[in-house]
């Protein structure tokens, strides 16, 4: 807003006698700010987080992989990682937007878990046995007991009334199939399936297997059942194992 000019008053300066005074009696003190030196980095305003983003992500995924997103409350959540609810808005967003990032940070983590299975020097036999092993591994772990695949029996769920997560839900099994699918083009390709084998089909067959395996171990089935049911579609897709 522009103001009209009075008579200055040459006693204030251009910051005006009380500023003046502080920074004299400031500069007396000896502290004065001091200017930072050329090309630092800015300064930081307001309080350091007292928590680390990542951490409480972790807890958070824990806590919706135990009980869903419904069931799952802001106050379980703000519980779980340890944070205020101004804290979790301020950095994850709302309920939704939290599980979102639960949900990606699981697909970044089961990735990662999966990727030395899918070695394209292991034979076909080597590689379901490691994948299966991982799904095992996966869907068994958990602080409150067998967490079993957070895809198939957290996001699933909401994925019924939620178009963006019905998507996501969507691409991690196309991408799953695909994966699968084009290992085993590898393996017809190197003799160790038929030349005329439905590779597509095939995979969509041990993906959903590894489904079941995952609804399995939530519901407490004993890891030597799971690993049982795991040896079988082995069997049916790389042929017996040799003795």
């Amino acid at each position: 807003m522009v103001q009209k000019s009075g008579r200055s008053d040459p006693s204030k300066g251009l910051a005006g006698g009380k500023s003046s005074k502080a920074a004299a009696k400031a500069a007396e003190s000896g502290k004065a700010a001091v200017a930072p030196p050329p090309g630092a980095p800015p300064r930081k305003r307001g309080r350091p987080r007292a928590f680390e983003p990542e951490v409480a992500l972790k807890k958070a995924l824990a806590a919706f992989r135990k009980s869903g997103f419904s069931a799952t409350s802001l106050d379980d959540l703000s519980a779980a990682m340890g944070i205020n609810r101004p804290s979790l808005y301020g950095t994850f967003g709302d309920k939704r937007e939290l599980f979102l990032k639960a949900y990606q940070r699981y697909r970044a983590e089961t990735n990662a878990l999966f990727a030395p299975a899918l070695d394209p020097k292991l034979t076909l036999r080597q590689m379901l046995e490691m994948v299966y092993a991982t799904a095992i591994n996966i869907y068994l772990s958990g602080d409150h007991g067998p967490s079993g695949c957070f895809t198939v029996m957290t996001a699933a769920s909401e994925a019924m009334s939620d178009p963006e997560i019905r998507a996501i839900v969507q691409k991690a099994i196309e991408n799953s199939d695909r994966t699968i699918a084009g290992r085993f083009r590898a393996a017809m390709e190197q003799g160790e399936l038929p030349p005329k084998t439905d590779c597509d089909a095939l995979a969509r067959i041990v993906s959903a297997s590894i489904q079941s395996i995952a609804i399995r171990s939530r519901a407490h089935v004993p890891r030597a059942e799971l690993e049982a049911m795991a040896r079988s579609t082995i069997d049916l897709v790389a042929g017996p194992a040799r003795r």
